[in-house]
């Protein structure tokens, strides 16, 4: 087909959807919203997918979390050997330090064994606070930026003194108006000075809030005497975390008597992996709701199908004129097939506008969420809408083709 011929077949397209512009709304509904659903849910993801990221890159590119089991996202459920494993001990953080040269800091981290834990200063409260024992190679590692006071030291951990370090909601809570550093707090019923509070991170693996209360490892040993949930952060030394994860892994293995012919059990994490595994669940998401959209792509593309065939009907007189003045089949068939493109295109642009539209109220409704259209989902969601008009439009076009041009002039 020559240029010409081209622009005259989408010219003929164009002014066929402007006359008839209802029905071919009403027609390409259902491309609209499976194209607007695909540019919405690409939008929502990719600012989950950044908000997540920032998340777990906020522990540090060269940091390593040990537990008893992968921390971050799963695709399954824990095994029955992953719940019966044994909890780490505050003995392997001290030999992870003292025996992998590649490692720059460790932190163990214990958990209490009871929750939620409420905390309260004269008649203000906060419930459910993130409450862990840490020692100050916490701060070291970066976890903890400092706004008002300081840290606690490896003294105090060892004495287990009764000071408390809390994060911004906490100090926003309890202290509104009153200078907090002094303060004495109560934590699940037990009395700690306030020695410093914390800036809220930028992203935070605990959520939007910043309700970290930190108290000296000792302190929340001397708390909770049955608490015996550990995990450990390990800061590799710059350029070294393959060995740093090599040598914790070794150590480990030691303290925990593993059999040389046995798998780990324990798992070591990085920021890098648990973006990884994330980004598998978002790709499962993604398929899913993919294949949930493409129903209303399917619905819409009978729905074109459907109104060719009723516009093949109609315009049988003008095919058989062309026909007639020596249009040949192929012709016909761009004709039809270019109308179809055109109809589920111009929907096709529709959606994505709705999708934008998605992206922008889920921005307003949930602002830690940067929902914004990628380029990608838009030019997938634009090409499938005209991949469902190309295709639904084959057999309207072929109809269209194999008119006899006598039979069609006679048509009324």
């Amino acid at each position: 087909m020559s240029r010409l011929a081209f622009a005259n077949a989408l010219g003929l397209a164009l002014d066929t959807i402007r006359s008839h512009k209802l029905r071919a709304f009403l027609t390409v509904l259902g491309v609209i919203v499976g194209t607007g659903t695909i540019i919405g849910v690409g939008a929502i993801l990719t600012g989950f997918d950044s908000t997540i990221a920032g998340v777990l890159r906020s522990f540090g590119p060269n940091s390593i979390i040990v537990f008893k089991f992968g921390v971050g996202f799963r695709v399954t459920e824990l095994t029955p050997e992953e719940r019966t494993r044994k909890n780490l001990t505050h003995l392997n953080a001290v030999h992870i330090k003292e025996r992998c040269p590649s490692v720059q800091e460790v932190c163990p981290m214990l958990f209490p064994n009871h929750g939620p834990i409420n905390v309260h200063f004269k008649g203000n409260e906060i419930y459910d606070v993130n409450l862990f024992g840490v020692e100050e190679a916490y701060e070291r590692q970066g976890q903890a930026d400092m706004h008002f006071g300081r840290f606690f030291t490896e003294e105090e951990s060892h004495r287990r003194a009764p000071v408390v370090v809390i994060g911004a909601d906490v100090e926003k809570a309890l202290f509104a108006n009153v200078d907090p550093i002094g303060k004495v707090i109560n934590v699940d019923g037990h009395e700690y000075q306030v020695i410093g509070t914390m800036v809220r991170p930028a992203a935070s693996f605990f959520g939007d809030q910043d309700n970290r209360v930190l108290l000296p490892y000792g302190a929340l040993q001397k708390m909770f005497p049955n608490a015996r949930e550990n995990a450990i952060i390990a800061n590799a030394v710059e350029g070294k975390l393959p060995e740093a994860m090599d040598e914790i892994r070794s150590v480990l293995r030691i303290d925990r008597r593993v059999p040389y012919s046995k798998p780990d059990d324990f798992a070591l994490s990085t920021a890098e992996q648990m973006i990884g595994d994330f980004r598998q669940i978002m790709a499962i998401t993604f398929t899913v709701m993919v294949a949930l959209s493409s129903i209303g792509l399917l619905v819409g593309g009978i729905g074109v199908m459907n109104i060719m065939l009723v516009s093949v009907t109609e315009r049988t007189q003008e095919i058989g004129i062309r026909k007639a003045v020596g249009a040949r089949r192929s012709d016909v068939v761009i004709q039809f097939l270019l109308e179809a493109a055109v109809l589920t295109g111009l929907g096709g642009l529709a959606g994505i506008l709705f999708g934008w539209t998605i992206s922008l109220i889920s921005r307003a409704v949930f602002e830690s969420l940067p929902a914004s259209v990628p380029l990608w989902a838009a030019m997938t969601g634009f090409l499938m809408s005209v991949g469902v008009g190309l295709f639904f439009g084959i057999w309207p076009a072929y109809k269209a083709a194999r008119l006899d041009p006598v039979e069609a002039l006679r048509h009324e």
